[in-house]
């Protein structure tokens, strides 16, 4: 008897253990983690990300920026402030979306954020920065590079700012739980205009349970190998 309990708790352990690990790569496992991020947007669905990232205990990368919101604000105002400052104190990761600016305009832009970002939540922003769309031109790059900004390529969207007469909410889901792979960094807006049927409160938490079902773990840009050296916290 006490051998056959003794077992049970070990296989308790390990069955905690794994799911633990599905949801957020730590120290020594989730060979397979996915970077899941999210660029600011009219911000009507951020309550609802925010709820689904707790309770999926799921760390996600923000970028922020100056967006119009659907209250006719900024992403960015006194309105949204607290929001900023909560998912930081969960332990978020964060940077700057530069949107459209030229090369000569990039390092301005992107401090400026930063600034904004350190007034709302008193933590100095990582150094890395992505493009509206992920599509920097190589000057914008190297401009930003000289300010010690580093820019996030080679995200892959999950569609969500494709109008929903072209795919829809389902068809999305579809194609992210068969094409993602581990080591992925996967880009998500909070909220865009041109899609009529919101894609968050529909594919969010699918998604995320279907990846961990995939074997994945979710980890921030602050544990991938080519931007953790931005980040000190």
């Amino acid at each position: 008897m006490q051998h056959y309990t003794r077992v049970l708790a070990i296989a308790l352990a390990l069955f905690v253990s794994a799911g633990a690990a599905w949801a957020e790569c730590g120290d020594g496992v989730g060979d397979k983690p996915v970077y899941l991020t999210f660029d600011a947007g009219h911000m009507g669905i951020a309550p609802l990300v925010a709820e689904v990232l707790e309770r999926q205990k799921v760390k996600a990368t923000f970028f922020l920026a100056d967006a119009k919101t659907t209250s006719g604000g900024s992403s960015l105002d006194d309105e949204w402030a607290p929001w900023w400052a909560a998912r930081a104190a969960e332990g978020h990761a964060f940077g700057a979306l530069d949107k459209g600016s030229s090369p000569a305009a990039v390092c301005a832009a992107s401090q400026a954020t930063a600034a904004r970002f350190h007034a709302m939540t008193g933590r100095v922003m990582p150094k890395v920065f992505r493009a509206s769309a992920g599509k920097a031109s190589p000057q914008l790059v190297a401009a930003a590079a000289g300010c010690d900004w580093v820019n996030v390529a080679g995200s892959v969207s999950l569609g969500d700012d494709v109008a929903s007469r072209k795919l829809t909410n389902k068809q999305l889901l579809q194609r992210a739980l068969r094409d993602v792979r581990p080591g992925d960094v996967l880009l998500v807006h909070l909220g865009t205009w041109p899609r009529r049927d919101a894609w968050a409160p529909v594919n969010l938490e699918p998604l995320i349970e279907g990846l961990k079902a995939r074997g994945m773990c979710f980890a921030t840009l602050r544990e991938h190998p080519s931007y953790r050296s931005q980040f000190s916290w």
